[in-house]
């Protein structure tokens, strides 16, 4: 049994041993609470199932009915079975273990290699892989994909339907989450889904292009598509910092900070105010779910915290026209149109291969985009979940139970029954598991491990300096994310919350990019990120706005000073220190 370092801690699989921060670094950057990991880990676990199961891949018998598998919690921490994933690969046809490592590790180093077990290669499932690879490429656009479209009409629903809380005792409201929390492991099933059956149009594409000796060839095809969800909050905010640069009273409003932003304008009362206003309540109404560390209940997000919102618009209305969204989508569309015509002839001679690569062309269009929906529907379902909470612990403040409404996330589902029996009863230990998470929190969590993970007492501390930091001339090596070149000032942010310090043109250096970074990529010149790979969701974001991107630059927070002009050539992936 894995030490335990955190009343969040799990169990890890004792046959599936591999454990990676990989692509769930974006979805839970911090630590997760007691609450979530009591109650929607556990759903998106049997979730995943669900989704292995009907991909043909695995089969509910083969894990623990009761334990964690596919995820693990360690020191607070949440992590993926890479094993699992390297298996899939096993399985699957066309596919392979390094296929997957590339998906999900990128070019991150001390990866050590796949070794077979018993019982890891199945005909059976790699029959029904097959199978259902043949029906992913018969999908071409996202329309195609009726679920989805019907989980986006659910959960939109649910935020026009959302009841007023103040009605509802406190058990009421936790039944009510209780109730979205069950919906949770069918949506967060097809996201996973999604997520693998992407990862089948652009391994087409990718083994084409690597054979014929043009793997450049590569990004600009999974780029441009549209109707990417994720990119939408962006373009609606670029239109609303578009208004305020064009208006003399706001952009004089915005110059005195974000701080008592909302309440300047309800003051003004002018015309121009009143628009932006109500522009900014439709668009919290319909984004107002995403936020940072958007998958935890306890998290703030733009319908909660406005001004993370109102941050980014303030630093797009910086920026020039010539950075807008839909301009920068609509150029790498036609880049599209020309690499996948361009790959296409030079297999024309080959008529299997130039039908196959048709295929993984047309169904890219549907899937990529389908991936970020699936999670914006998840991600709409957990705010319902979260405004639920925040209500019982804005009653539980009034009364003296929580310090601060967000308190609701360091209790466990069993231990909220005897809390609304005897509020004050879990005063002392809110405030010890608080102090734990913060503690926790100063730690970056160990990347990858086998079997056990280092005690989180030994691992790097977020605010540690770096001892290699990169002078003049020197490069770091990263893996292309989104192409296009660029040179500017670097801006190392380590937090979306705060982007004061990114003017337009700068390259924006992060550690890793969930959506709540992304808007930030309009107005920079370009975007570097310690961590990711090339279906990471702030990547297929990137690539509809057109910026240029390197992921996995390892410790590029740490080793790239902040202020040094550089290169970044999203082509090759290479980032260069010109001055510092």
């Amino acid at each position: 049994m894995a030490e335990r370092y955190y009343v969040t801690d799990s169990d890890l699989s004792e046959r599936f041993t591999l454990y990676t921060r990989a692509n769930v670094g974006e979805v839970f950057p911090d630590p997760v609470t007691p609450l979530t990991s009591s109650t929607g880990l556990f759903q998106a676990e049997l979730g995943w199932r669900d989704a292995w199961e009907r991909m043909g891949a695995f089969t509910h018998d083969e894990f623990p009915p009761d334990q964690f598998s596919q995820l693990g919690v360690v020191g607070g921490y949440c992590y993926l079975n890479a094993s699992l994933i390297r298996l899939f690969g096993v399985r699957a046809p066309g596919l392979s273990w390094e296929d997957m490592d590339e998906q999900f590790f990128g070019a991150m180093p001390g990866v050590p290699p796949y070794e077979e077990q018993s019982g890891d290669e199945d005909l059976e499932k790699t029959q029904k892989i097959g199978e259902t690879f043949q029906w992913v490429l018969s999908n071409t656009k996202l329309d195609d994909l009726e679920e989805l479209t019907e989980g986006r009409r659910f959960t939109r629903q649910l935020r026009n339907d959302r009841p007023n809380f103040s009605e509802f005792t406190n058990e009421e409201l936790y039944a009510q989450y209780s109730e979205l929390l069950q919906m949770h492991r069918q949506f967060f099933s097809q996201h996973i889904f999604t997520t693998y059956m992407a990862t089948v149009p652009v391994g087409i594409i990718s083994g084409v292009a690597n054979a014929v000796g043009r793997p450049d060839l590569l990004l600009p095809i999974i780029a441009g598509f549209g109707e990417v969800d994720s990119a939408e909050p962006s373009h609606a905010m670029w239109d609303m910092g578009r208004t305020v640069r064009n208006s003399e009273e706001l952009s004089s409003i915005f110059d005195k900070g974000i701080n008592g932003l909302l309440d300047a304008m309800h003051q003004s009362g002018s015309e121009e105010t009143k628009q932006f206003l109500s522009d900014f309540e439709l668009f919290v109404y319909e984004y107002g779910s995403r936020g940072p560390n958007e998958w935890e209940a306890r998290s703030p997000t733009w319908e909660t915290r406005p001004e993370l919102a109102l941050s980014a618009i303030d630093r797009m209305r910086l920026a020039g026209d010539e950075l807008a969204p839909k301009a920068q989508n609509a150029q790498r569309a036609q880049q599209r149109q020309e690499a996948a015509a361009e790959l296409l002839a030079m297999v024309e001679g080959d008529p299997e291969v130039h039908g196959e690569l048709s295929a993984g062309i047309a169904a890219s269009a549907a899937w990529l985009p389908a991936r970020e929906r699936t999670k914006t529907n998840n991600i709409r379902l957990i705010h319902e979940m979260r405004m639920r909470m925040r209500a019982i612990g804005d009653q539980m403040v009034q009364i003296g139970a929580f310090d601060e409404i967000e308190d609701f996330g360091f209790v466990t589902d069993d231990e909220y029954s005897g809390l609304f029996e005897n509020p004050e009863s879990m005063l002392e230990t809110i405030r010890s598991r608080r102090a734990e998470y913060y503690k926790l929190l100063e730690r970056e969590a160990q990347f990858l491990f086998d079997g056990e993970a280092d005690h989180p007492e030994t691992w790097r501390r977020r605010d540690a300096v770096a001892e290699d930091v990169l002078g003049e001339g020197e490069s770091l090596q990263g893996m292309p994310g989104c192409t296009g070149q660029a040179e500017g000032i670097a801006r190392v942010l380590l937090d979306s919350n705060d982007p004061g310090a990114l003017e337009p043109g700068d390259i924006l250096v992060a550690p890793l990019t969930d959506p709540s970074w992304t808007p930030l990529f309009v107005p920079a010149g370009a975007v570097v990120v310690d961590v990711g790979a090339p279906l990471s969701h702030a990547i297929i974001v990137s690539r509809e706005l057109g910026i240029p991107c390197v992921v996995s630059a390892t410790d590029a927070t740490r080793r790239i000073p902040d202020g040094a002009r550089i290169s970044v050539n999203g082509d090759t992936g290479l980032v260069t220190i010109l001055s510092s």
